[in-house]
């Protein structure tokens, strides 16, 4: 694991991160898809095969859009694990955490993504993200895992 390039692009494409795991947590459809390049834009998730590998930034954000309607009281977490970047192009390495519900299951989810970012008229987005599932918790919903402060 290795960061290099530039302290400003290095800190920015982390706050790339962070404003892409805050829009998921509050399900926030326009900050999600602010956090994804134009052109080029490719997410891939294969372990469910209803998303699979989506091209084009209006299908990927269509895709989240329908899908986040299943989770419930979703929690995202991102961490670097690297960022190299060189010019206007990074690759990264993203470590995740995540808790949801779906319908009585609890799962909790930890992986990890293979970026591609792009800067873009000085501003970093997400070109490529290919996401790794490494382990997968499940639980029974209890009365008492669903009291939210909000």
């Amino acid at each position: 694991m290795a960061f290099s390039g530039p302290l400003e692009d290095r800190v920015a494409i982390r706050e790339l991160m962070d404003t892409y795991a805050d829009a998921v947590s509050r399900t926030d459809a326009a900050a999600w898809a602010g956090c994804w390049a134009e052109e080029g834009a490719l997410w891939s998730i294969t372990f469910y095969p209803e998303i699979g590998t989506i091209e084009g930034k209006a299908k990927i954000v269509a895709t989240w859009i329908e899908a986040m309607k299943t989770f419930t009281g979703d929690n995202f977490v991102m961490t670097p694990g690297s960022i190299e970047a060189d010019g206007d192009r990074a690759k990264v390495t993203a470590w995740t955490s995540e808790a949801y519900d779906v319908g009585e299951t609890i799962f909790r989810d930890r992986g990890y993504y293979e970026d591609v970012c792009v800067k873009v008229d000085g501003r970093w987005f997400f070109k490529e993200r290919v996401f790794y599932l490494r382990h997968r918790q499940t639980s029974t919903v209890k009365p008492e895992d669903r009291q939210f402060t909000h």
